[in-house]
C-alpha cells in the first residue's frame, strides 16, 4: 500500500497561522522547537506542552514571510487558538485560523509531479520549496506535502490526479505509522510528554532554545529522567477495526492499563499502528489492545534510533 505512488487530501489536520513581528519571539516561548532554526527552506515538527509538559498539540510548523503556519489534528486548532490569544494579548502578532486558506496534499513517491509543478525540493527532510503560489515539505520515507491555496486547489489536483493516482488518506497515515511520526489528537491532548512520542528523535524538541512552558519537565526528563513510556511500532494481523488514539493497551505485567495507542491505520494485513507503552511490558512482549484478552499486538521496527547525545545537540 505504501510502497506505491499516491496522492491523498491531508483532509485530517488544520493549519493555525499567527503571523506580526512578534510571531517568532511569542512563539520561542510557546513551542519545543527553536523558531531560529527555521526558514523559507526549512520546517520543523513541534509541540506546544502544558507547564508540567504535556503536548495540547504536535504539528509541523513552516516559516513565511510575515509569520509561521502550524499544521495540526483539524480538533486541535479551536482550542490552541482560544488558549494562544489569551498569552498573545501583549504582543504584536495576529493569531487566525487559517484552515479555509490552504488545501495540503499528502504524496507519495511524486518526484516527477513536483517537477512538473515546478518544485526543485533538495532531499533532506524537513527541506521546503517554494514557487510564487505552491508550497511542498519533505519529510521522510518518499513522502511530501504539498501547500495549495484554496484558490488553486481544484486546478492542482487536477494536475495531480493525471500523474498520480488518488489514495484514500489511510495510505497515508499507514505510511506515517511506519515512518514512526506519532502526533496528538483531541483523544490524547494532554497525555503524552514530547519524548514519549519520540519527537526528540525527530528534530521536534530544541534543548538549546531556552524556556518555554513545560521547558523545565521536558529538560529534566532528558537530562536526569528515565523514561519509563515510549513509542514503539506494533502489527496487530488480527485486527478487524482501527483502534482510535487513546485506546488503551494491556499486559500480564500490570493489573492495569500500560499504554495508548498513539496513531493506527489499516494495513495489507490487520492494522498497525503506534503506542506510547511502558517499557517493562514491552520488554516482555505480551501486549493486548483494548483489553486484557484483546487483539494480541506484535512489536515492529522503527526506521530510527534514539541517540540522547544527539539529541541534546539541537
Amino acid at each position: 500500500m505504501t510502497d506505491t505512488a499516491f496522492f491523498c487530501v491531508l483532509s485530517h489536520e488544520g493549519v493555525l497561522s499567527v503571523r506580526g513581528s512578534d510571531a517568532s519571539k511569542f512563539l520561542q516561548g510557546q513551542l519545543t522547537c527553536h523558531l531560529g532554526y527555521l526558514s523559507t527552506q526549512r520546517a520543523s515538527l513541534g509541540a506546544r506542552c502544558t507547564p508540567k509538559g504535556r503536548m495540547q498539540s504536535s504539528f509541523r510548523i513552516l516559516a513565511i514571510a510575515d509569520g509561521f503556519l502550524l499544521a495540526m489534528a483539524r480538533e486541535l486548532i479551536e482550542p490552541q487558538l482560544a488558549d494562544l490569544k489569551k498569552y498573545a494579548v501583549f504582543s504584536k502578532s495576529t493569531l487566525a485560523d487559517a484552515s479555509g486558506d490552504w488545501v495540503r496534499f499528502g504524496l507519495k513517491n511524486g518526484e516527477g509531479v513536483l517537477l512538473s509543478l515546478g518544485i526543485d525540493l533538495p532531499a533532506e527532510p524537513d527541506s521546503v520549496a517554494q514557487t510564487a503560489e505552491l508550497m511542498a515539505v519533505r519529510l521522510t520515507e518518499g513522502r511530501v506535502e504539498l501547500w495549495v491555496p484554496q484558490s488553486e486547489a481544484d486546478r492542482i489536483q487536477a494536475r495531480l490526479a493525471a500523474q498520480l493516482p488518488e489514495a484514500p488518506l489511510d495510505h497515508w497515515l499507514l505510511a506515517q505509522v511506519r515512518a514512526g511520526v506519532g502526533q496528538v489528537f483531541g483523544t490524547t491532548r494532554e497525555l503524552f510528554i514530547p519524548q514519549m512520542i519520540n519527537l526528540q528523535a525527530l528534530g521536534g524538541v530544541s534543548f538549546k532554545k531556552g524556556c518555554y512552558t513545560g521547558q523545565e519537565i521536558v529538560a529534566r526528563m532528558q537530562y536526569l529522567g528515565k523514561l519509563k513510556r515510549r513509542l514503539h511500532r506494533f502489527t496487530a494481523t488480527d485486527a478487524t477495526e482501527r483502534p482510535a488514539p487513546g485506546v488503551e493497551l494491556f499486559s500480564p505485567v500490570h493489573g492495569s492499563s500500560v499504554g495508548e495507542v498513539v496513531l493506527a491505520a489499516p494495513a495489507e494485513q490487520g492494522v498497525e499502528l503506534l503506542a506510547v507503552v511502558q517499557e517493562d511490558a514491552f520488554a516482555d512482549g505480551r501486549i493486548f489492545l483494548a483489553s486484557p484478552d484483546g487483539t494480541p499486538l506484535a512489536p515492529a521496527t522503527l526506521p530510527y534510533s534514539l541517540n540522547p547525545d544527539l539529541e541534546i545537540q539541537r
